[in-house]
C-alpha cells in the first residue's frame, strides 16, 4: 500500500479533477434559467460547485477543470473570484464551455462524450490520474482515501459507492463486487426483482464497513470515478456518449474495476424537491451535512458583507447569511441568503431565500425598480426566492391548494415547491 506522504504527492501533482457541470438543468428549472446547474445557490452563501471543488483541494488536488455548456456566464464569474492560486504552485480552477472547434461542432451529448470533446486539454499535462465528479451532489470525500485504494488495489479504474436500500437502487447504477472489492456486473437502475436480488450486497461485506445486517443493501455509483490516464484514453476511444450507460459497463469487461465503499452523507441534488430537501435539512439542529467542519471547510468567494442585523425577531432552526436585515419576523426552518431583507410581520417558514446581489441604492442599479427584500406582514411557506427579487406588503405565497406542477408570469411550481424566478417584482397584497 502507498503511503500517506506518496498518496498526496500524487493528488498534488500528478492527478486532474474533471467536474461535470451538467446539461440544461430541466429538472431544476427555474433556478437553471439564468445559470448554469453547478451555480445554484447552496446553504445561503455557496454555490453547488464549491462542494466538489472544496472536495479536492482539502484532498489536495489542486488542478481543476469544469465543464459545463449552459448560461456559464455566473460560474465563469465566480469561479474566477473564488479560486485563485498563487503563481509558484502550479494549481488552477477553470471552466471549459462547449465550443465548436475542426473536430465537432456539436453539444456535450454526455458524460464521456463531454470528457472526449475535452481531452486534448487533459492529456497536455503530465496526469496520471483523472478524478471524474459530479457538479450537482452534496456530500464530503476525502479522496486521499480513495486514491490510496485506487494505487494499492492495482485498479484501472475505481467507482466510488454508497450502500442504498432497495426502493433507492431502482433510480441508480448498481454493481457487484467481489471479496477483493473488483466490481463483475454493473446494473442501470435495475427494476426486476430477480436482478436486483443478484445484485445484493453480502452479509460480510456489510458487517466490514459496520453497517447493520437489517435490510438488502446495494452497492451504487455515486458518479465519481479515478480512471488511470491510459484507461481514460482507451476507455473513449469509441462514440459512447454516457459513463454510466456505456463506458463502465464496458471497462468491467476486459479491465480492473474496483469499487471504493463510501459512507456517509450523500445527496445528488438534481431535483428541485432534492434541492429544497438539502438546503431545509441543513436548518437542523444536527443536520446530516456539517458545514461547521474545520478540518475540511467548504469554499466560496469572499464578499466582505456587515454581519446580519436582527432588530428583533423569532428565529428557529435558519441559517442566516452575512449581511442580512431581519426586523420583527417570524423564522422557521428557512435558509437565509446573503442580504436579505425582511420587514416587520412578515413569517417565513420552510423557505429558502437566495438573497441578493445589490442593496438599494447600489451604482449601476436602476433606480425605478423596487429594491430587493420581503416587504411587511407577508406569509412565505414552502418556497424557494431566487436571487434579487423583491416582494411587496402584504403578500402571502403558500402552495397550498395549487396543483404540484404549474407555471405562471411570477411563479413556479415544481414537486408542491413554489418557485419566485431571479429578478421578479411580486406587488402588495399580491396572493400566490
Amino acid at each position: 500500500m502507498s503511503s500517506r506522504l506518496e498518496t498526496d504527492a500524487i493528488l498534488r501533482r500528478s492527478t486532474l479533477a474533471i467536474v461535470m457541470g451538467g446539461g440544461a438543468g430541466t429538472r431544476l428549472f427555474p433556478l437553471t434559467k439564468d445559470r448554469a446547474k453547478p451555480a445554484v445557490p447552496l446553504a445561503g452563501k455557496y454555490r453547488l460547485v464549491d462542494i466538489p471543488i472544496s472536495n479536492c483541494i482539502n484532498s489536495g488536488v489542486r488542478q481543476v477543470f469544469v465543464l459545463t455548456q449552459f448560461n456559464s456566464a455566473s460560474l465563469n464569474r465566480h469561479i474566477a473570484r473564488t479560486y485563485k492560486f498563487d503563481q509558484f504552485t502550479r494549481g488552477f480552477v477553470e471552466v471549459l464551455a462547449a465550443q465548436q472547434t475542426p473536430d465537432g461542432e456539436r453539444w456535450y451529448q454526455g458524460t464521456a462524450d463531454a470528457v472526449r470533446q475535452n481531452l486534448r486539454y487533459f492529456l497536455e499535462g503530465d496526469h496520471e490520474y483523472y478524478l471524474i465528479l459530479s457538479g450537482d451532489q452534496l456530500y464530503r470525500m476525502d479522496f486521499r482515501k480513495v486514491m490510496s485504494q485506487h494505487l494499492s488495489s492495482g485498479a484501472d479504474l475505481t467507482i466510488a459507492t454508497l450502500p442504498v436500500n432497495a426502493r433507492d437502487a431502482t433510480a441508480l447504477g448498481i454493481m457487484k463486487a467481489d471479496d477483493e472489492g473488483r466490481i463483475h456486473e454493473f446494473v442501470e437502475k435495475p427494476k426486476d426483482p430477480a436482478v436486483l436480488e443478484s445484485l445484493r450486497m453480502p452479509d460480510k461485506t456489510l458487517k466490514d464497513m459496520g453497517l447493520p445486517i437489517t435490510e438488502p443493501r446495494y452497492q451504487a455509483s455515486m458518479g465519481i470515478y479515478v480512471f488511470s490516464r491510459q484507461t481514460l484514453i482507451d476507455a473513449l476511444d469509441n462514440d459512447c456518449m454516457d459513463f454510466g450507460k456505456h463506458i463502465i459497463p464496458s471497462a468491467i469487461k476486459d479491465r480492473k474495476v474496483f469499487t471504493y465503499n463510501f459512507q456517509g452523507y450523500w445527496e445528488d441534488i438534481g431535483t428541485i424537491r432534492s434541492f429544497f430537501q438539502a438546503n431545509l435539512d441543513l436548518c437542523k439542529v444536527v443536520p446530516q451535512y456539517d458545514f461547521f467542519d474545520s478540518t475540511a471547510p467548504i469554499f466560496t468567494h469572499s464578499r466582505f458583507l456587515p454581519a446580519t442585523k436582527i432588530n428583533g425577531a423569532n428565529i428557529r432552526e435558519a441559517l442566516i447569511s452575512d449581511g442580512c436585515i431581519i426586523t420583527d419576523a417570524h423564522v422557521e426552518t428557512a435558509v437565509i441568503g446573503l442580504r436579505s431583507i425582511i420587514e416587520t410581520g412578515t413569517t417565513i417558514r420552510d423557505t429558502i431565500i437566495m438573497g441578493a446581489d445589490y442593496y438599494a441604492g447600489a451604482a449601476g442599479t436602476d433606480p425605478n425598480r423596487p429594491s430587493p427584500g420581503i416587504g411587511r406582514n407577508c406569509r412565505i411557506e414552502r418556497t424557494i426566492i431566487d436571487k434579487n427579487v423583491h416582494i411587496g406588503d402584504n403578500v402571502v405565497i403558500t402552495p397550498e391548494g395549487k396543483p404540484d406542477n404549474m407555471d405562471s408570469e411570477l411563479f413556479h411550481i415544481r414537486d408542491g415547491i413554489v418557485c419566485i424566478p431571479k429578478d421578479t417584482v411580486i406587488p402588495a397584497g399580491t396572493w400566490i
